[in-house]
């Protein structure tokens, strides 16, 4: 594998190494990870053309993307009703 070399501010460079050596990585291996957790803009729209058709092909219903952005956003949705319900547990209001 090719590698290349960045440079990068001493405070910056001591921030990763630290980071990397609490969770037991090498800085290399670091920033590999943060890279995967952030994908690009291609990766992200390839990553849901294939969720789209997985669903597709679950519910067995030619839905278009058109229809698919149009449809209501369910994960935000459950995401907002479970942040509700746990304010309400502590008792605070947004």
């Amino acid at each position: 594998m090719a590698s290349t070399t960045i440079q990068l501010p001493r405070e910056v460079r001591n921030h990763l190494a630290e980071l990397a050596g609490e969770r037991g990585l090498s800085i290399r291996q670091l920033v590999e990870a943060l890279a995967a957790e952030y994908p690009t803009a291609a990766q992200r729209a390839e990553r849901l053309a294939a969720d789209r058709e997985v669903v597709r092909r679950v519910i067995g219903v030619g839905i278009s993307d058109e229809e698919f952005d149009q449809a209501p956003d369910v994960r935000g949705n459950i995401c907002k009703v479970a942040a509700d319900k746990a304010r309400m547990t502590r008792g605070t209001v947004a």
